[in-house]
């Protein structure tokens, strides 16, 4: 037995912060620090801490299962793998190859991620694949194409935040949901800046900050508009950055212009004072930051408010400079590198659209296919929940529990239900595997070795630990066995360094360009920050000597730098591979410094104007639900409620609601409490409490049952990112006697 500790990271959030991992003799699996790693330099949280206790037998899947009479009972490899195919190939040949779903997780590795969407297009030909990391940062990311032509998370590492003069972070609880990363907002303060919290409930977050405004649900376009119109009304715009480095200001002032302060009082219950005085914060340093997260991206105008953060840092000149800038806080832990190659409706390897005629033909070329046989985009992640049983008749799950995250819940539920087939690759019997067909365990991350990519945008090596229990597989094998089964033979490997290998050169040329990474670097160099491009002898494949990506520092202005225009590398373009990576291409830490990855170089204002959320409050349904996480929890729960300590942390569902809502409702604390809204019905215990508005409950995700939060949320999309609106949603509260 191995008992030397092996450096690597955390299976939760998208800090993956570093740890090690030692084999106890008596089979467990010890944590101990790890300060090497920069982005938590050996601190973890309490879910980081008891990781290892989900790898115990007796809390995990270590068998195949199969439904006979309606029970789920143990089976061999083979039979499992026969009844998933069989179910596909009947399903296919009745319905066409689009009556096959695919949905995906952002927990999954690089490798898995980009495998997943190859066995979708390429074995199956559907185009209806997509992922739950539709519901984390996809408004994020679509107006940061669209301002700034690239989409990365933080386009910075966490480093820069201490050193910036301001912070202004929107809607997000970094204590409870990353809690070491709090220490870059702490460490901010000692060093003289400031951090302004934005969020409805004042929150251990928002107790550490210099200014907390508590702004209503839904209104944080308004807020963001509000503060722009106070920059151009004050005189802070920097006029000279916007002329020399972006387009559009015009529509975007005229639209902020519309926004003045005594308005945006009355949409956002932030007062006028409240609002001058986040501008000169914001405005007075020589850097700031806007960091946002699931508060104003889960929401059906989540592209757009996004955006209005963005124009209020391209207005004041913080945005493509030294400590300055927007970046979005990814929430899964390969959230961002699981939608940058191919488990995305939309989207092939390296970041590239699938309905770009170039982009088609790279990726073919690598995989050995003809690019007319690859589908085109199909359904963003709910709508493809939405159409199961109907148009999607059979479905291939991994790494996703939507009956407990999934909005409308109930109705996912049992839109589950009702398909003909669904086959589901977990590590637990999660409350939407109990639903399947066949079940298939699979490996966890200390049980295996892949890439994982952070929310810096810092690509990582997860390195296996321990051996996986007998009866277990990797999703890896499970594709290579459900390809041959299917009549493809080569190209789904099982080995992760092999696929990585084959995910640099369809990487190649792209906007998220991974060419120039090895498993060897990401050792060596403990992570590499994308884009990096491999280089050549004769210069850098597909871009100019010394180019570092596109619109990074040190700019490729040998390549088109825009998300949408640029024209994807060819199968001219020679293969990356191991011998001719010249690891001395640094990657990119710090994106947008000399250029915007825009054609002209230079970033977008996109005017926006206030909207309300899609279910206003009225007399029915009076009081505002938003929802969130918990410390001790994560996602939907599926294995962290497997963990004594977490549990017994965070044992069960609450109601948050303020005392003068608690004693019109007659509740105490404790009292079961029903939250209804027009597609559901959640009780659970109240939890009385002076730091949230009068006029907004809160409840956290983590839980199936009666305490659904996710059975009120409301599915209206965002017309852009198709993003939930998780965030607002009108309900009422009912007191629940015995």
């Amino acid at each position: 037995m191995q008992t030397t500790a092996t450096p690597t990271h955390c299976p939760y959030c998208a800090l993956q912060c570093g740890m090690n991992l030692t084999p106890a003799p008596d089979g467990t699996v010890e944590v101990s620090e790890r300060t090497d790693f920069p982005v938590n330099r050996g601190a973890l949280c309490g879910k980081g801490r008891t990781a290892p206790a989900v790898l115990a037998s007796n809390v995990r899947l270590t068998s195949p299962l199969v439904r006979e009479q309606g029970a789920l009972v143990p089976a061999s490899w083979d039979e499992a793998l026969d009844r998933i195919a069989e179910g596909l190939r009947r399903t296919r040949a009745e319905y066409g190859p689009d009556g096959v779903g695919v949905f995906g997780g952002g927990g999954l590795t690089n490798e898995k991620a980009y495998t997943l969407g190859k066995f979708a297009r390429v074995v199956l030909g559907t185009s209806q694949i997509d992922y739950n990391g539709r519901f984390c940062m996809s408004s994020a990311a679509a107006a940061g194409i669209k301002a700034f032509g690239l989409d990365r998370g933080l386009p910075f590492p966490l480093e820069d935040i201490p050193r910036t003069g301001c912070v202004i972070l929107v809607g997000s609880n970094l204590a409870e949901t990353m809690p070491p990363s709090l220490r870059f907002l702490t460490e901010l303060k000692e060093n003289g800046g400031t951090l302004i919290v934005i969020d409805p409930r004042r929150t251990r977050t928002a107790e550490q900050a210099d200014l907390h405004l508590a702004p209503r649900p839904g209104t944080d376009l308004a807020l963001a508009l509000g503060l722009l119109h106070l920059v151009i009304a004050e005189g802070r715009v920097d006029e000279e950055y916007v002329q020399e480095r972006t387009v559009g200001w015009e529509d975007a002032r005229a639209a902020a212009m519309a926004h003045w302060p005594e308005y945006v009082e009355r949409i956002t219950g932030v007062s006028v004072p409240e609002l001058r005085e986040t501008v000169r914060m914001f405005c007075e340093p020589e850097s700031a930051m806007v960091l946002t997260a699931r508060g104003p991206e889960q929401q059906s105008k989540g592209t757009d408010t996004v955006g209005a953060w963005i124009n209020l840092c391209l207005a004041t000149g913080r945005a493509g400079r030294p400590l300055s800038g927007y970046g979005c806080l990814t929430g899964q832990g390969n959230g961002q590198g699981g939608r940058e190659h191919g488990q995305k409706a939309d989207q092939l390897p390296g970041y590239r659209k699938l309905d770009d005629p170039a982009a088609r033909r790279h990726v073919a070329e690598v995989w050995g296919v003809d690019p007319d046989s690859l589908p085109g985009p199909g359904r963003s992640a709910y709508e493809l929940l939405d159409a199961l049983g109907t148009d999607v008749r059979s479905l291939l799950l991994m790494a996703s529990n939507p009956v407990v995250s999934a909005p409308r819940a109930a109705h996912i539920e049992e839109r589950i239900k009702s398909l003909d087939f669904l086959a589901v690759c977990d590590v637990v019997l999660s409350e939407t595997a109990a639903l399947a067909d066949v079940v298939l365990p699979v490996t966890q991350w200390a049980e295996e070795t892949g890439t994982t990519t952070n929310l810096e945008g810092r690509v990582l090596l997860r390195r296996q630990a321990i051996t996986p229990p007998d009866g277990v597989r990797s999703d890896l094998e499970v594709l290579h066995e459900l390809a041959a089964r299917l009549g493809v033979e080569k190209g789904f490997p099982t080995d992760p360094e092999e696929i990585f290998e084959e995910l640099r050169r369809a990487s190649a040329g792209g906007p998220a360009d991974y060419s120039g990474i090895t498993y060897r670097r990401l050792v060596e160099e403990n992570g590499v920050f994308w884009p990096c491009p491999a280089v050549e002898p004769e210069g850098l494949t597909g871009a100019e000597d010394g180019a570092g990506g596109p619109g990074a520092q040190g700019s490729a202005p040998g390549r088109p730098a825009s998300t949408d225009d640029r024209p994807a590398a060819t199968g001219d373009t020679p293969a990356a591979t191991g011998d001719t990576a010249d690891p001395a291409h640094p990657g990119t830490p710090r994106l947008f410094l000399d250029r915007f990855a825009t054609p002209d170089g230079r970033a977008r204002f996109v005017p926006v104007s206030h909207r309300a959320i899609a279910e206003e409050p009225d007399d029915e349904y009076p009081v505002l639900l938003t929802t969130g996480r918990v410390v001790a929890q994560y996602q939907s729960g599926a294995q962290t409620r497997r963990v004594a300590e977490l549990n017994a942390a965070a044992p069960g569902p609450f109601v948050e609601l303020h005392p003068r809502l608690a004693a019109r409702l007659g509740a105490a604390e404790g009292d079961p409490v029903a939250v209804v809204s027009r597609r559901g019905r959640a009780v659970a215990p109240a939890r009385i409490t002076n730091t949230i508005r009068p006029d907004t409950v809160f409840m956290p995700f983590h839980w199936p049952g009666e305490g659904r939060a996710n059975s009120l949320t409301n599915p209206a999309l965002d017309p852009t990112s198709r993003m939930p609106e998780f965030k607002a949603c009108a309900v009422r509260l009912e007191a629940v006697r015995p």
